[in-house]
């Protein structure tokens, strides 16, 4: 199992970027598909974008296409989400997640698929 760990959260306006950094411990990472989910107060948790192990494919929701990208360095056992544009409805708390199987040939929308979650880092877009 991958332990994971978000990082680089904070407060912009809108417009402005920043980078998440999700770190994960154990040596299997890079054989897992890996997502980033988002948690606005009171919405349920959804996709915000996902990448294979094999870094080849990914996948973005339609809210943050074109202004977010996901991208790994598994030999650093990382993966980042880099947003710009930002929006006040880009606001929720960001979880990164570890696919719950490893090589797994399809990227998955559902979390339910992912059994590695980090603890979350707060992003707040102003307007």
């Amino acid at each position: 199992q991958v332990q994971l760990v978000e990082s680089g959260g904070g407060s912009v306006q809108t417009g402005g970027s920043l980078r998440l950094s999700c770190a994960g411990s154990g040596r299997s990472f890079g054989k897992y598909n890996m997502a980033w989910f988002r948690q606005a107060p009171g919405k349920e948790r959804e996709f915000v974008a996902a990448i294979s192990w094999r870094r080849g494919t990914t996948d973005y929701s339609d809210s943050v296409k074109g202004r977010f990208s996901i991208s790994r360095d598994n030999a650093q056992n990382t993966v980042y989400l880099q947003m710009n544009s930002l929006k006040p409805e880009d606001t929720a708390v960001y979880y990164c997640a570890a696919d719950s199987a490893m090589w797994r040939p399809s990227l998955s929308r559902d979390d339910r698929k992912y059994d590695g979650w980090g603890q979350g880092t707060q992003v707040t877009v102003s307007s």
